[in-house]
């Protein structure tokens, strides 16, 4: 069992980033954009900005590297390739969107349609941004 290669880690969970963050572009900001604007204005926070957009951006490219480092450590138990990859952006993505609607839509802050619509997409979006990175991924 090799040591995980920390640069291809990096460099691939950057490019899973990058699908993620386009992803997210075209999900959030423009099929979605003005149901996020509405429901932030409904609690008072004013539309979506480039400051808050930036924390977005950032959270991808972050969520991106886990997931890269994530597929790097259940490589040797279940082999490399697009399959591992897959599994390691499910995993990813029951724990950040799965859950987190879970836990945050009984409180009403956002309408359940934004929380059904972003989940279910991000199932798709999450574990296609895995592969993409793991496809970077190199053992030493």
């Amino acid at each position: 069992m090799g040591k995980i290669n920390w640069g291809r880690v990096v460099l691939g969970g950057l490019l899973a980033g990058l699908v993620l963050n386009v992803l997210d572009f075209l999900v959030n900001g423009v099929w979605l954009g003005t149901e996020w604007n509405a429901a932030m204005q409904a609690l008072g926070k004013g539309r979506m900005d480039a400051a808050l957009i930036k924390w977005f951006v950032i959270s991808d490219f972050l969520l991106g590297i886990f997931m890269v480092w994530l597929y790097a450590a259940i490589r040797p138990r279940y082999g490399a390739g697009a399959r591992t990859a897959v599994y390691a952006g499910v995993a990813t993505w029951l724990v950040i969107a799965f859950l987190h609607a879970m836990a945050e839509a009984p409180m009403g802050l956002f309408p359940q349609r934004l929380y059904v619509v972003t989940t279910l997409v991000s199932l798709v979006c999450v574990p296609l941004a895995a592969a993409a990175g793991a496809w970077q991924y190199k053992e030493m």
